[in-house]
């Protein structure tokens, strides 16, 4: 049966694998509030790293990272500036917003997919 959500939790967890891998410490997956979610939160250096994780099987409806439209980065800034509210961490904190594109099995990390404006 196609469980949306267990695949989705695959992939997430091909995505932390990948980050570990790559250097960063895991803090949280899938935080949840009012605002929205956030796939996984990241420590990468100096920086907190909140990532949008987009998996697709092929091309056909655009790459992964396109799936990450401004409604929905919006929605990622939002939820970041709660986490970090609700997490006494100050506003002078280094942060990053970071994209896992899984392309079918091929994983690469778009650092500073966008920015808070």
């Amino acid at each position: 049966m196609y469980n949306k959500r267990s695949i989705g939790n695959e992939y997430e967890t091909r995505a932390v694998n990948y980050l570990e891998k790559n250097g960063y410490k895991i803090i949280e997956r899938n935080f949840y509030c009012r605002q929205g979610e956030i796939d996984i939160i990241a420590k990468d250096k100096e920086y907190i790293v909140f990532v949008e994780v987009k998996y697709r099987t092929n091309t056909n409806k655009g790459t992964p990272q396109d799936a990450v439209n401004y409604v929905k980065k919006k929605r990622i800034i939002r939820t970041a500036k709660y986490y970090m509210y609700k997490n006494n961490i100050s506003e002078y904190q280094a942060v990053r917003f970071d994209v896992v594109s899984i392309l079918d099995n091929e994983i690469s990390i778009i650092k500073d997919a966008f920015w808070i404006n």
